[in-house]
């Protein structure tokens, strides 16, 4: 079997896995990363966004031979060791999460949002396309604008 090499939340890592594997499958199955959830499988719902070379992407729609020798960051990488990321303090800080299993896609979703434009409008915000099925957009929301505004409300 064919093994790849790639940087995962800051650290060289290795797999056996077929070439056209989806990378969400050797991140959940081979790897235990399991914060990027499986939704649709097609990149519609984004429950699995995380980063490839800092830009968002969805891990259920790449091959891991398509990641080899790239860095892919997880939710479980966004924190600097105990210290949360702002965008996941100001989830905590507006309630944002009710059953959470998109909320590991939002988030990241958010980062890449506020690293392209770290003042969003709402029309910005909008743009987003993560499902929620619970419909917490309002407090999504508030949460990326308290995380742009450095924790101010």
């Amino acid at each position: 079997m064919p093994t790849h090499t790639f940087v995962l939340n800051g650290r060289s890592v290795t797999v056996d896995a077929p070439d056209d594997m989806p990378l969400l499958w050797v991140l959940r199955d081979k790897l235990g990363v399991t914060g990027p959830k499986y939704g649709c499988g097609v990149g519609v719902c984004r429950a699995c966004t995380s980063h490839l070379d800092g830009q968002e992407f969805q891990p259920c729609t790449h091959s891991v031979k398509d990641c080899a020798g790239r860095t892919v960051t997880t939710i479980e990488g966004l924190a600097d060791g105990d210290t949360l990321h702002p965008v996941q303090e100001a989830w905590i800080d507006c309630d944002v999460a009710q059953c959470g299993f998109c909320q590991p896609g939002q988030i990241m979703t958010a980062v890449a949002l506020l690293r392209r434009t770290p003042d969003p409008t709402d029309a910005d915000i909008d743009q987003i396309q993560n499902i929620c099925r619970c419909g917490s957009y309002p407090r999504i929301r508030e949460a990326i604008k308290r995380a742009a505004s450095g924790g101010n409300p």
